[in-house]
């Protein structure tokens, strides 16, 4: 189970992490926490020493209720880090957040390998056209509606059920334009309620009928935090937990803050595993 990453076979029959760089303001953990290039460059190598393949740049919230931000905005805060991200340490992998086409293509041409898109193709009608031309590995996640409503968006008859339907028509679409590697995220925290996202944690190894290698993105989120009636900065322990149980039912990629942790993780479930 290999992707292409600009030409580097990243091989996932092994789980690998992408650590999170989150250069928004207000991201619900580590908003505002990187403001200077020395911060930022520091984080970054801290994630690739501790074991990061990817390094996963956010400039625009999708918490619940996130503020809206431009696309100019976006690019604003993006691009530089992109660039000095590449020139710092050319050798790490770097994907973007961003479910804006126009985005996708800028960073892309700035050295990123991946796109990591919360709408799998929905909120932008040219996404799928981009990673089509640009041939990098593409991350669709499950969500309805958007960061400013997804949270009003949970009613479901059979919530897994209607998320493989989901990913069935993203993939079919996908693979029509000749998108090579799709990487499916559950999208846990969009548009799901507590007891929603545990069922579908609960239920992880059926996605594996999509045959494509899952992500798991469960760190620091309230479906941690508010189960254990604590705060982000307390879950940590509950991050690895959750993370455990998804290596255990099939996922490929843990998209985390904290990346010691999760190589930990993925190091000792192999033992069980292998």
């Amino acid at each position: 189970m290999n992707i292409n990453c600009k030409g580097q076979l990243i091989d996932l029959s092994q789980p690998k992490i992408m650590g999170i760089l989150n250069i928004t303001p207000d991201s619900f953990f580590d908003g505002g926490r990187y403001q200077t290039d020395e911060e930022l460059l520091n984080q970054t190598e801290k994630m690739l020493k501790e074991g990061a393949t990817f390094i996963d740049i956010g400039a625009y919230s999708s918490r619940p209720n996130a503020m809206f931000v431009s696309e100019l905005e976006e690019l604003s805060r993006l691009l530089p880090i992109v660039e000095l991200i590449g020139e710092n340490f050319p050798e790490a992998i770097l994907s973007i957040d961003t479910f804006r086409a126009n985005v996708a293509q800028q960073a892309i041409d700035s050295g990123a390998a991946m796109i990591n898109d919360i709408s799998a193709g929905l909120l932008d009608e040219n996404m799928l056209d981009v990673i089509a031309n640009a041939n990098v590995p593409y991350i669709m996640m499950h969500m309805r509606g958007t960061p400013q409503t997804m949270a009003t968006l949970t009613h479901y008859d059979d919530i897994v059920k209607e998320m493989i339907s989901y990913f069935a028509d993203r993939i079919a679409e996908a693979r029509k334009l000749g998108i090579n590697d799709i990487i499916i995220d559950p999208g846990f925290g969009f548009a799901k309620t507590l007891e929603q996202n545990y069922e579908v944690l609960q239920k992880l190894e059926l996605f594996e009928m999509l045959d494509l290698p899952l992500l798991a993105a469960v760190s620091r989120k309230s479906m941690i935090y508010k189960a254990l009636e604590t705060n982000q900065n307390e879950a940590l322990n509950g991050t690895t937990v959750l993370n455990t149980i998804s290596l255990l039912k099939g996922a490929k990629i843990l998209r985390v803050h904290d990346v010691k942790e999760a190589v930990e993780c993925v190091r000792l479930c192999s033992l069980i595993q292998n």
